[in-house]
């Protein structure tokens, strides 16, 4: 497994975690907004190993703000990040799983890429066109063996939800009809079923993990 993040800090201990686990990986820091850099390190990453089969795309940041007083600059940098250079990542990877026959593209949304949220119009773009983009690569790539799908999260404790007020997670909390905030482990057993050889007819599917928010 290859790790890339712009924070080493954190790359570090999720590959030390998956190391005391069994597991084998390499961290690799990277600035997913270069995307000559982050094509670049693709690339490198299927030439080492031989072969590239899985590609997960999770970046994600957020600047937050009413459309009206949204800046050209925080709506650029949300799209830079959360939508093209998944994008970028989706072309160079699938190069390698053209010539393997094989590989599994994961894109993480959102809920709010599906039903949108005040305050976050470049947030809910970028991460609706994330789906956009998965549902034509599978349409591109499906009959060479590689599968293109959607893991879209609800409310799950991370750093993103700091800013909720108690206030605000108590009102978010009784809207879920499982009356909690979602954990990150369960994010990855989505991911991870989707990535197996378990999900190999599914392609194309927006899989909502959001605790029945949007049901």
């Amino acid at each position: 497994m290859v790790l890339v993040s712009r924070s080493v800090e954190a790359l570090e201990a999720v590959r030390q975690e998956i190391q005391q686990a069994g597991g084998a990986a390499e961290a690799r820091p990277c600035d997913v907004a270069d995307g000559t850099a982050l094509a670049g390190l693709v690339d490198d990453v299927a030439s080492t190993h031989g072969r590239l089969d899985i590609l997960v795309n999770n970046a994600g940041i957020t600047r937050d703000g009413l459309v009206l007083r949204m800046s050209d600059e925080d709506f650029d940098t949300v799209m830079q990040v959360n939508l093209r250079s998944a994008f970028v990542a989706c072309r160079a990877a699938a190069r390698p799983m053209l010539r393997g026959r094989f590989g599994r593209i994961i894109n993480i949304s959102s809920v709010t890429g599906i039903v949108g949220n005040p305050g976050q119009a470049n947030y809910a773009a970028a991460k609706a066109g994330l789906i956009g983009l998965t549902k034509s690569l599978a349409k591109e790539l499906g009959s060479k063996g590689i599968t293109a799908n959607v893991v879209a999260p609800g409310f799950v404790e991370t750093s993103m939800l700091d800013a909720l007020s108690p206030q605000a997670r108590e009102q978010v909390t009784k809207m879920l009809p499982v009356r909690r905030f979602g954990r990150p482990e369960e994010i990855a057993h989505a991911v991870s079923f989707v990535a197996s050889d378990l999900s190999g007819y599914l392609t194309g599917h927006v899989l909502v993990v959001d605790g029945g928010l949007v049901c």
